[in-house]
């Protein structure tokens, strides 16, 4: 009966340990949850068809949302037509900033900041019940998109998909998990199980 009481009391012990360091492990910020989501984006390039928000603090008259045009430029108040294509958010972010500069001197100190509205769409085809071409959403997991596009087949390899990405055009295969992203101009290809 004391080895029990003992054990109890060990077990008792190491659930509140196990509890406390739970408790002080520290909670993500907001900030590096951001800094997170933000990280998927930056690799991402800006093409034909994304459209995207960008503002200039305090000058409300140039900020607003643009659409990539087809030579990949957006055509912004006082520095016209600029070139984005290719370029990454935070690229793009420190070239308007240096368009708005000069010269002429247009702006003292403009601080821009640009955010991803909506990509180019992004396709999916094999194994699924609805392949097409889909609009690409900010946050976009491979998940989402197979449901989107009516879930799996009965002879889909529910474990691994192929990805081609817009940035290179080269296919890999990718291991599926709940938080696997999807970028704007993604090809995603389930295969046929093998059994």
């Amino acid at each position: 009966m004391k080895a029990l009481n003992l054990i109890r009391f060990a077990i008792a012990g190491l659930c509140a340990a196990a509890v406390a360091a739970c408790e002080s492990a520290p909670m993500p910020t907001p900030q590096q949850i951001a800094s997170a989501q933000a990280s998927t984006s930056d690799g991402y390039r800006l093409g034909t068809g994304d459209e995207i928000k960008v503002t200039v603090f305090d000058e409300p008259t140039v900020s607003g949302s643009f659409t990539v045009d087809g030579l990949g430029m957006i055509n912004m108040n006082l520095v016209n037509q600029i070139e984005v294509k290719n370029l990454t958010l935070r690229e793009a972010e420190a070239f308007i900033e240096s368009k708005y500069r000069g010269p002429p001197v247009i702006l003292r100190n403009p601080r821009v900041s640009i955010d991803m509205v909506k990509g180019r769409p992004y396709y999916i085809l094999g194994e699924v019940n609805k392949a097409a071409e889909y609009p690409f959403t900010p946050g976009l997991t491979v998940m989402n998109a197979i449901a989107a596009a009516g879930d799996f087949t009965y002879r889909a390899d529910k474990r691994k998909v192929m990805i081609t990405s817009a940035a290179d055009g080269i296919e890999r295969e990718v291991q599926l998990t709940p938080t696997t992203p999807v970028h704007p101009g993604d090809r995603i290809r389930v295969k046929e199980r093998l059994f």
